[in-house]
């Protein structure tokens, strides 16, 4: 019977004292979340409507796979015609900057010699040959004029005595008066080319070969710089067209960033995309974390880098290794889709567990509960 009741007392102790360590031991330090990935939103920076729908929601691409293509509508016509008017725009700035032609600047050249020789005539004037040649031409004019005055005076005589016939008579007088003009024609003549060249006509070759000599020099120069630098611009101005519209061509194909699973992707052909609107959601399996709140009166036993395991209902018997990464400076209250074993009126801090391992097993969505009074590995 002592036996007994020993055995009953001490089991009697054993059961208050595990209630009453039940009862007093501090709770688990465990806050709840869900795992998260980063999630990518894919689109088009022009738009227009869908050609080829080719990826399909759960499919995994690697980084430049073909999601989807949109249909080019007027995008080529206007990359042929930007690429024309580059072309012109390339032509009109090299012929430019590479001035005139050689045959234009000699051309030029030789409107100058031109000019200059025209000018150095004016100025010397005629030459003594031409002028003892028109001396020559009045002694000639002069020597038929008395020969036609010696006839004319013989046949007055002869009239006078009527011995003359009145045609002959009147052929005299004509010579004479041709014989009179053309002694002043010859005078004349020599006069001028005794005078020299005119003063204004010296003046209007000096002025003929400044402007030749002014358009030679201009030709030499070749455009002028600002010609040379508007046609610059206008040729980048034609190029960055070309390179617009080129890109704009490129977004009609969307592809995908990273290495990633196609979340949700929902087109047809013939569907109208906006511009820089998300079309398709991607997620990153590469990094995967829980986004967890701790109430504040348990801050202090979260650090940054700490190590701790992560449990999750679709694998009860495993813990996956994880570790802080962010822990927030702000306070915010609870949202109400976390549990945690702190009362909920309780301000939180939110923190980042981002998972070491499981990262082929597990999937964003999941719930997760991240064990911080549990320690992993060192």
């Amino acid at each position: 019977m002592r036996r007994t009741a020993v055995i009953f007392v001490v089991a009697a102790v054993v059961i208050i004292s595990w209630l009453y360590w039940q009862k007093v031991r501090p709770a688990p330090f465990v806050v709840s979340g869900f795992i998260e990935a980063d999630e990518i939103r894919v689109g088009s920076r022009v738009g227009g409507r869908v050609a080829e729908v080719i990826a399909y929601e759960g499919q995994r691409v690697g980084t430049g796979t073909l999601l989807y293509r949109i249909d080019p509508f007027d995008l080529m016509e206007q990359l042929a015609e930007a690429k024309a008017s580059a072309a012109a725009n390339k032509a009109e700035h090299d012929r430019l900057a590479a001035g005139y032609r050689k045959e234009e600047i000699e051309q030029a050249r030789a409107k100058r010699d031109e000019a200059k020789a025209t000018l150095d005539k004016l100025v010397a004037g005629p030459r003594p040959q031409e002028i003892e040649t028109a001396r020559q031409h009045l002694n000639i004019a002069k020597a038929g004029l008395e020969f036609a005055e010696a006839e004319h005076a013989r046949l007055l005589k002869l009239r006078q005595e009527a011995q003359a016939a009145p045609t002959e008579f009147d052929q005299a007088v004509k010579a004479l008066k041709a014989g009179q003009a053309e002694v002043a024609e010859a005078e004349q003549q020599l006069s001028l080319l005794l005078a020299g060249t005119r003063p204004e006509e010296i003046a209007a070759a000096q002025a003929a070969l400044a402007d030749a000599e002014q358009a030679l020099k201009l030709m030499e120069a070749g455009y002028r710089p600002e010609d040379v630098a508007k046609a610059a611009a206008q040729l980048a101005a034609a190029e960055a067209k070309v390179a617009a519209i080129e890109t704009q061509i490129k977004e009609l194909e969307v592809n995908a960033p990273c290495d990633c699973v196609v979340e949700a992707i929902d087109l047809r052909p013939g569907d109208i995309v906006a511009a820089n609107a998300p079309s398709a959601a991607l997620l990153d399996p590469s990094r995967l974390w829980v986004r967890a709140y701790v109430p504040e009166s348990r801050l202090g036993q979260v650090r940054l880098d700490q190590r701790v395991p992560i449990h999750v209902d679709s694998f009860p018997g495993r813990r996956f290794a994880a570790h802080v990464t962010f822990i927030a400076r702000e306070a915010e209250f609870t949202p109400r889709n976390i549990q945690t074993p702190e009362e909920r009126s309780k301000q939180v801090f939110r923190i980042k567990v981002t998972l070491d391992e499981g990262l082929d097993r597990l999937r964003a969505g999941m719930s997760a509960d991240v064990l911080l009074d549990e320690k992993i590995g060192p």
